[in-house]
């Protein structure tokens, strides 16, 4: 476990160089976390302490975490301090939960599940599963966190016949659900894109107000080209990479 006393960095600020006060605290920061001196989780020293130690401005202790966080080396939560980020995550472009994917990776995920209900479909859901706009479907809204750290939202649409309870997608990666009810992922078309981070999504993920997330788009298919579930989901991009294999 990391050590609940916070790192101290040992650094003399020089105050004649045109280098800022806030890069000149940041950068021997990041060089310790990038190179794996600073674990995983490890707390840093709050801003209030550090500007006072180091005889600088509350703004410039803040500026040099706050760039921390952009560069994705830390994550900043209210009542929770500074910590240093998990390591990336690394998937490729196969149609599978990103639940399943980081317990195969031994990455201990978690989901909090902040909304399940039974609902009309909205108009751009329907025309994605090819649906009535009437049509009776779940939507689920989740929090998929990483030892406690979050990682990404993930909203769903599925089909009421199929879709799990709150209590087994609180448990349960949605696919592995999905198998068992021999609802068979065959296909998926998705579509990645970029975008920053709302108050609200900013909230949750434990990101500034307009970090880069990427965002997900997925429709995914039976075997029979029957819609499973229809797929809206932002992930923190400062922990996350894609890789796939393209032909000529």
């Amino acid at each position: 476990m990391p050590n609940s006393e916070p790192f101290i960095l040992d650094v003399v600020l020089d105050r004649a160089s045109p280098t800022p006060l806030h890069a000149q605290i940041a950068e021997p920061l990041a060089r310790r976390i990038e190179s794996g001196e600073l674990a995983a989780g490890t707390l840093l020293e709050n801003e209030i302490a550090m500007a006072k130690r180091l005889t600088v401005s509350r703004p410039t202790a803040r500026r040099a975490l706050e760039s921390l966080a952009q560069r994705g080396l830390v994550v900043r939560r209210r009542g929770a301090g500074t910590r240093v980020t998990p390591a990336p995550l690394h998937r490729t472009m196969r149609l599978g939960s990103l639940y399943d994917d980081l317990a195969e990776a031994g990455r201990e995920p978690g989901t909090s599940v902040l909304d399940w209900r039974i609902e009309r479909a909205p108009s751009g859901v329907a025309l994605a599963m090819g649906i009535r706009p009437d049509t009776d479907i779940v939507h689920v809204r989740r929090l998929r966190t990483v030892r406690e750290d979050p990682v990404a939202i993930l909203t769903n649409w599925l089909p009421p016949d199929i879709a799990p309870s709150r209590a087994e997608l609180a448990e349960r990666g949605l696919y592995s659900l999905l198998r068992e009810r021999e609802v068979i992922p065959a296909i998926g078309v998705q579509q990645v894109s970029a975008r920053l981070a709302t108050e609200g999504e900013a909230r949750l993920l434990g990101e500034p107000v307009g970090a880069a997330l990427l965002a997900l788009e997925r429709t995914a298919y039976d075997g029979a080209s029957n819609v499973i579930e229809f797929g809206q989901h932002v992930v923190r991009a400062s922990l996350y990479s894609f890789s796939q294999v393209v032909f000529s």
